[in-house]
């Protein structure tokens, strides 16, 4: 068991969830198609983009349903003239594989400089490996960093702060935390891209009252006048939860929290909200997904209007959306890191 438990956890009332939700499900999808999520989304050129998780080819069980076992992942891609209704492409635009990469997944989208760049997650017969790819029209990808293992759920900054690329990131120091699950938000920095130092502890799980298991980035930050807005997702484990989904027992709930990073030191945690932004309440959010009560935004677009759009992906098996204006959430962020 945690050192303690946590209770029930609801969704700040700033939020709205789309009526349309799930906005992109398998249904969606020309190509084979199960869970799709996790998904990267970005304004370029005057259209939204979505780059987004499917993991496909379950085996089934004597019903015809998928059931817990191998199969395979690739990205696909999306676009939209109003960020809801999706044009999805005939074929997947990104599919990392070799004897030693076993797939890519989780992609996040920064527009920087007038290119996309693209954060994702590669399994390696060695580890869990972050990268981060390039393009002006998703078809030619370049690959410009892969990090040691054990590293994921990177996303880039908007703009160079101090001439230099800035990332979030959550790396697995399994042996230094206690032997399990303690993970927590760090930030690097680059001049070129390629080669990452400067490495700092953002924000750890004990900072976080909705979080006894681990912590990380999620969604890009954006920018604002009061700081790097960005979402981070929260994990809290309880033995005593049974089956949640696909799996025999599935203890874990994700929920999204919401912070504010200093614009000169984005390792900074100038405020941050110590209640969820997100918590699992909808049907497609809690019910008859993969992996239930899983909230996990991988997109955050701010309007011109004020309006923010928040991208995530629920239960590990559909993608969602929420609205917000920007000047509520950056009201949830009252408390500084340390105040509990």
């Amino acid at each position: 068991m945690p050192d303690f438990l946590i209770g029930d956890l609801k969704s700040s009332s700033v939020i709205k969830r789309h009526p349309s939700n799930p906005i992109l499900s398998d249904k969606d999808i020309p190509y084979e198609a199960a869970l799709v999520f996790n998904a990267g989304v970005c304004k370029y050129q005057g259209k939204y983009v979505v780059v987004f998780r499917n993991d496909y080819g379950f085996p089934k069980d004597e019903n015809g349903k998928n059931t817990i076992g191998r199969h395979r992942t690739n990205i696909g891609i999306a676009y939209s003239d109003d960020g809801i209704n999706w044009d999805v492409q005939p074929n997947p635009c990104f599919d990392l594989r070799s004897e030693e990469i076993s797939r890519a997944y989780d992609p996040r989208l920064t527009v920087l400089d007038g290119q996309v760049y693209m954060c994702f997650a590669v399994d390696t017969a060695h580890g869990v490996r972050g990268g981060i790819a390039r393009t002006t029209d998703f078809d030619k990808w370049e690959i410009l960093t892969m990090t040691a293992p054990d590293n994921r759920n990177m996303v880039l900054f908007p703009e160079k702060v101090n001439g230099k690329y800035c990332r979030l990131e959550r790396p697995f120091p399994v042996y230094s935390r206690g032997h399990k699950d303690r993970f927590d938000t760090w930030f690097s920095d680059s001049p070129d891209c390629c080669y990452w130092g400067n490495c700092q502890l953002v924000l750890g799980v004990e900072d976080v009252p909705f979080a006894n298991d681990k912590i990380g980035p999620a969604a890009p930050p954006i920018k604002t006048k009061e700081g790097w807005l960005t979402t981070f997702h929260a994990v809290d484990i309880d033995d005593n939860r049974g089956k949640n989904g696909w799996e025999n027992a599935w203890k874990k709930r994700y929920t999204a929290g919401i912070m504010l990073l200093d614009l000169e030191e984005p390792w900074k945690v100038k405020a941050m909200s110590k209640e969820p932004l997100i918590a699992p309440e909808a049907e497609y959010e809690t019910d008859n997904g993969f992996r239930n009560d899983v909230i996990f935004p991988g997109g955050m677009i701010l309007e011109d209007d004020g309006e923010v759009k928040i991208y995530y992906g629920a239960a590990d098996t559909v993608e969602c959306l929420v609205t917000a204006h920007v000047d509520d959430l950056i009201k949830l962020c009252d408390k500084p890191r340390f105040e509990k």
